[in-house]
């Protein structure tokens, strides 16, 4: 059994970077997914850690993996990693069996897991840490080389997670990713089956509760019907497949949904997507440059957030429309992020430092 140590070990290691470095392409990513386990659990309060947490755990699993393959304080960082597998094995768990995550982001968006496979996952890993922990693993590095190897590591990837957290990430698995067309995301893939549902209706007469579908409606329905509530209730489940994006929209201030002509626009324009506004003054000078640059070019430029109010109280009138935060914080990592558009078609998607890559595609046409 000794012998298979060394492997077993190389490849824990491997696995536990490649899933920390993944996840550090994106840790914004990592923090939507805690937000997410979060809100399930009643533990919403933790929401403005979650960055902070994704940003150590993925640190943390780089470390740890390269840690085990140099061999470096073996002993003490099997049982770390014993303990991230047991926490990570619960996660994946609760997904597959409770139902109410649909992906764990073991792996980012870049390579998505069903829950199934992800527990599968953790409980092949687990029982490889548990062999690495009756074996031993021989005599631990516990020189000067592990320790540089190991704080040369921590600054990279903690460097890498700057990076992507000021210039988007560097290999974007997004579907809103440079290149898409948003409309062709929006469609169902071929031989996609959705799920069949039916409304129910709940509501309460006399002090009673009383369910009904739309085939079912009280032939003396009246006032004296209290509305309560209404649940879908799936019927019959599809085959799973979805469109990649499925709930883009952009709306006016005034609520009209603008989607289809913003579209249908025959000229080039740009899409400035802000899921807040909240530390807007810190790059409201950056933006106003840009936007004077653009519109010298004729190009429209239009504001997408959530929060219409604070954006025209801030920047005065410039064209805003308003888009749910989750498609904003999905579509855009960073805050501002800009995307030259044609049609629906995504043409460049830079943050504001890497600016001048949209003046050089607007420019080449």
């Amino acid at each position: 059994m000794k012998k298979l140590n060394a492997p077993i070990r190389i490849f824990v290691g491997l696995l536990f970077i490649f899933s920390g470095l993944i996840k550090a392409n994106d840790p914004h990513g990592l923090s939507y997914k805690m937000q997410e386990f979060f809100e399930v659990w009643g533990f919403d309060f933790l929401n403005p850690l979650s960055l902070f947490l994704s940003l150590g755990m993925n640190v943390l699993e780089v470390c740890a993996g390269i840690a085990i393959i140099v061999n470096w304080q073996t002993k003490k960082i099997t049982w770390l990693l014993f303990i991230l597998i047991v926490f990570f094995t619960y996660l994946t768990g609760y997904a597959l069996f409770s139902g109410k995550i649909k992906t764990c982001g073991c792996f980012g968006d870049c390579l998505p897991l069903t829950p199934a496979m992800s527990f599968t996952k953790d409980i092949v890993l687990g029982i490889l840490i548990v062999i690495l922990l009756a074996t031993n693993g021989g005599k631990a590095n516990k020189g000067i080389f592990g320790k540089i190897v190991l704080y040369a590591v921590t600054l990279g990837t903690a460097a890498f997670q700057w990076y992507a957290l000021t210039y988007l990430p560097v290999v974007d698995c997004l579907p809103y990713k440079k290149g898409n067309d948003i409309v062709e995301q929006m469609k169902l893939p071929v031989g996609a089956i959705p799920d069949s549902t039916s409304i129910e209706f709940i509501y309460t007469k006399n002090g009673k509760e009383l369910r009904f579908d739309q085939a079912n409606f009280p032939t003396d329905f009246d006032s004296t019907y209290v509305y309560v509530d209404r649940k879908d209730i799936v019927v019959k489940k599809g085959n799973g497949l979805v469109a990649k994006i499925v709930d883009f929209n952009l709306q006016s201030i005034q609520g009209t949904d603008t989607t289809a002509s913003i579209f249908a626009n025959q000229k080039p324009y740009v899409l400035v997507f802000a899921k807040e506004m909240k530390g807007a003054e810190g790059w409201k000078n950056s933006f106003e440059t840009i936007y004077k640059k653009l519109q010298a070019q004729n190009i429209e430029v239009i504001l997408v957030t959530p929060e219409p109010a604070s954006a025209a109280q801030l920047f005065g009138n410039i064209n805003i429309l308003i888009s749910d935060a989750t498609v904003i914080k999905t579509a855009a990592r960073v805050t501002p992020t800009y995307f030259l558009m044609n049609g629906s078609r995504i043409v460049e998607k830079v943050s504001a430092p890497c600016i001048d890559k949209l003046f050089t595609s607007l420019n080449s046409k």
